[in-house]
C-alpha cells in the first residue's frame, strides 16, 4: 500500500494532481512493483532488500513514462470534466522542462552524496567538529554556487539536522548510490525505447531479470541479463539535455 500526502480534493472539485505528485507516484509505484513480483525464497532478500547502489533502479525507472508523451495521453491525463487529453503543445513543453533544472540537480545530489561520505568516513572514535555549520561549508566546497558564509544576515543552515536519508533511512555512506541507481534507470529504459515502451517481451524480461530476482545474484548480474551489457551514462546524459539526443 502507498501512503502519499498528495494535494486533497477541495469543496465539490476532485484531487488535482501536479506533475511533481504524479512523479512521486510513478518512482514509489517502482519501489511497490520490486516488492510485489518478488519471487524471492525469504523476504530478507526480496524486493527493496538489494543492495544500497541497486535499490533505486525500479522506482527511478518507472519516472521514465511521465516523459513519454504516448503513457502520459493515452494513461495519466485526461480533462476530468472533458475527458480531452493533455494538448499536445502544452505536454511538449513540460517535457522540455524538466530539463530546465538538471544542473541544479545534479549537483544537489552531489552535494549529498559528499555529506554523507563526510560524516560516515570520520575516524573511529573521532567526535563530531563542534561548529557542524563551518564542517559541512568545508565539505562542500566547490560545490555550491555563492559562498554565503560571508553574510552574517543569512541563516547558517545545517544540512544533515534535515537529512533524514542517512541517518533515518539506511542509506548511511551509500546515498550516492542515488545517482548510479538513476544511470542504470535511464540506461535501462533505454531499450524500452528501442524495442518498444508496450513491449511484452522487454517487460517480461524487466520483471524477471530485475524485479523478481531482489538480492538472489550480484546486482550487475542481474543488470546485464537484462541489457545485454554493462550501463552507461549515454541515455542519462541525453535525456537530460546535457548531449544532443532529445
Amino acid at each position: 500500500l502507498l501512503v502519499m500526502n498528495f494535494t486533497p480534493p477541495t469543496a465539490g472539485k476532485e484531487a488535482m494532481l501536479t506533475l511533481s505528485e504524479v512523479h512521486t507516484l510513478l518512482h514509489e509505484f517502482g519501489h511497490s512493483l520490486h516488492g510485489l513480483l518478488t519471487q524471492t525464497r525469504y523476504s530478507s532478500m526480496s524486493g527493496t532488500n538489494v543492495e544500497r547502489d541497486f535499490v533505486e533502479l525500479p522506482s527511478q525507472f518507472m519516472e521514465n513514462y511521465l516523459l513519454q508523451p504516448e503513457v502520459v495521453t493515452e494513461l495519466l491525463s485526461k480533462h476530468y470534466q472533458t475527458g480531452e487529453p493533455l494538448p499536445a503543445k502544452l505536454l511538449h513543453k513540460a517535457i522540455q522542462a524538466t530539463q530546465y533544472p538538471v544542473g541544479y540537480s545534479t549537483i544537489r545530489q552531489v552535494i549529498f552524496g559528499k555529506l554523507d561520505m563526510a560524516y560516515h568516513t570520520l575516524a573511529e572514535g573521532e567526535s563530531l567538529p563542534d561548529d557542524l555549520y563551518t564542517y559541512e561549508r568545508e565539505t562542500l566546497r566547490g560545490t555550491i554556487l555563492r559562498d554565503r558564509e560571508l553574510d552574517p544576515q543569512h541563516p547558517k543552515h545545517i544540512v544533515a539536522t534535515a537529512f533524514s536519508h542517512i541517518f533515518a533511512g539506511g542509506y548511511a555512506a551509500g546515498y550516492y548510490g542515488y545517482k548510479w541507481s538513476e544511470m542504470l534507470a535511464t540506461d535501462a529504459f533505454e531499450r524500452f525505447s528501442e524495442e518498444g515502451i508496450f513491449s511484452p517481451t522487454v517487460a517480461a524480461d524487466f520483471r524477471h531479470q530485475i524485479l523478481e530476482r531482489g538480492d538472489e545474484l550480484d546486482p550487475m548480474e542481474l543488470y546485464v541479463r537484462f541489457r545485454g551489457r554493462k550501463p552507461t551514462l549515454t541515455a542519462m546524459l541525453k535525456r537530460d539535455g546535457i548531449t544532443p539526443g532529445n
